[in-house]
């Protein structure tokens, strides 16, 4: 699987397979929301200490922003393991500063 770097996009590995995640305007839209975030300082203030419930969050949305749906609505029942989540999510968001 490719990651079209001028879009941002990442491949990451996720419960034993590559998956492509995104950080998109709608994906930060859904994180504000999933969070009861109001803006992007709020939304950034409250990534500083995440539950695993956020970061499923986090991660969902980053998987739809790469157009991986499927993974992204089913996440709750993925074996996606914490430390792979965690590192997706920050790979995510490196790629797309």
């Amino acid at each position: 699987m490719h990651a079209n770097g001028a879009r941002g996009e990442v491949v990451a590995m996720l419960a034993g397979a590559e998956r492509r995640l995104c950080l998109t305007l709608g994906a930060l839209a859904e994180m504000e929301t999933a969070l009861g975030c109001d803006g992007l300082l709020s939304l950034a203030e409250r990534m500083r200490a995440l539950s695993a419930k956020d970061l499923t969050a986090i991660l969902a949305a980053l998987l739809r922003g790469g157009g991986e749906d499927a993974l992204a609505s089913e996440l709750a029942y993925a074996l996606v393991d914490p430390c792979e989540a965690a590192e997706a999510v920050a790979h995510a968001f490196a790629a797309a500063a």
